[in-house]
This record gives structure tokens, sequence and C-alpha cells, in this order.
């Protein structure tokens, strides 16, 4: 499959999902907070994000962040830029909408998941996918590859 083609039904597949959660979000938004540093940019692109899918988002502000982290159970190897609670758990950086839908979909018995590090074409990030995109459970283990 050529590029275009894969980014085109990429952004089909994307475009269906945010439609699918928006539309359930209408019956029932889904709340969140997320924590954020203070001077960080793109934090505010995945609200919006999170926001254009119909998720209620509460932005606080991070405060501590290493105490914030540790609070949660996030190991500093599955750290981020910001952390979300939502449905229950924990979501740790630009993890991408269909696997945050399939964490509330399944309810996995985990705390939650981190997509470390600020990966480009995630969510909120700038620039094209060009890598495998690893979501982990707060253990460690793999949750999703996209």
């Amino acid at each position: 499959m050529t590029a275009s083609r894969f980014r085109t039904l990429y952004r089909f597949t994307a475009a269906m999902l945010l439609w699918a959660l928006a539309s359930a979000a209408v019956a029932a938004p889904l709340s969140a907070t997320l924590y954020r540093d203070a001077n960080c940019g793109c934090c505010h692109k995945y609200v919006d994000h999170l926001r254009a899918a119909g998720f209620d988002v509460t932005v606080a502000e991070m405060g501590d962040r290493a105490e914030r982290f540790r609070a949660a159970g996030v190991a500093p190897e599955l750290s981020s830029c910001h952390l979300m609670r939502i449905g229950g758990y924990t979501v740790v950086g630009h993890v991408p909408l269909e696997v945050v839908a399939k964490l509330l979909r399944e309810q996995p018995d985990i705390d939650g998941i981190a997509l470390p590090g600020m990966p480009i074409g995630t969510p909120g990030m700038p620039g094209e996918k060009t890598q495998t995109f690893v979501v982990r459970t707060l253990q460690g283990d793999v949750y999703a590859r996209l």
C-alpha cells in the first residue's frame, strides 16, 4: 500500500472513530481530568483533540510532576508531558483515541496506560507518524500497537 493510500485510510479510520466517540459522548459525555505542565503547548492540543471527540475535559495544573506521576503509579520510563484520569484509569501522554476507547470499552484490570515520550504524529503532536506507537500498561506490558 502506498504511503498516500495509507494516510488516507488512516485519516478515514480516525474520522470514523472520532464520529463514533462523539456520537456516544453526546448521549453520555465522558469526563476526564488532564494534569499538564503550564509551559507545555502540546497538552492544549491534546485537550482540543479530546474535546472535538466529545469528551468533557477539565484541565488542571500538574504541580509537582514527579510526585503526581509517582502517586499515579507511573514509572519514569513511561512518563510523558501530561497525565489524564478518565473512567477510573490513568492515561499518560498522547495516547490515540482509538486506544483510549479500547481501554474504556474493555475495562481491563489495570491501573492505566501510557504512550511514553511525545512521539511525532500522535494526537496533539505535529508531523506525520513515522513509527509504530507502542502503548503500554502502567506495569510495562504492551497494551496496543498502532
